[in-house]
């Protein structure tokens, strides 16, 4: 999977010189798409931050949207989770979102339905013997 986000600059921005884009919080999207990708792989922040090489409260703080990581930290976070940023053209934004739910979906265990019931996995068991009344 890969995580995008856009950013756009107005025209009169621009104009007026460059000014760095300074977030004050990571989006939620991107910040549910990181712990998604956590939980994924069976980690607590605990196990993620050792990997990284930083501290539980320093990804707890980024989850939560108190802390907004500086980009390569970001960057090696997405990375260690198994995923990357890429630059789409905003043209294409719809067509790379309707490949990555398409691919999603090929992933097992992804967008499959699933029956309510247990029974209804197998039929091919044996059942056990049920005493008739």
């Amino acid at each position: 999977m890969v995580m995008y986000y856009s950013v756009s600059y107005m025209e009169n921005d621009v104009l007026k010189g460059f000014k760095p884009l300074r977030q004050k919080i990571i989006p939620s999207d991107i910040r549910h798409a990181l712990i998604d990708a956590r939980k994924k792989r069976g980690w607590s922040q605990r196990d993620l931050a050792s990997r990284l090489g930083i501290g539980q409260r320093h990804i707890s703080g980024i989850e939560s949207g108190k802390i907004v990581p500086r980009y390569d930290t970001l960057l090696e976070i997405v990375r260690t989770l198994g995923h990357d940023f890429i630059l789409v053209p905003r043209d294409l934004v719809p067509l790379v979102q309707s490949l990555v739910r398409d691919h999603q979906k090929d992933q097992p265990g992804e967008g499959d339905e699933r029956p309510l019931y247990a029974a209804e996995y197998d039929d091919d068991r044996p059942q056990e013997p049920h005493d008739e009344v």
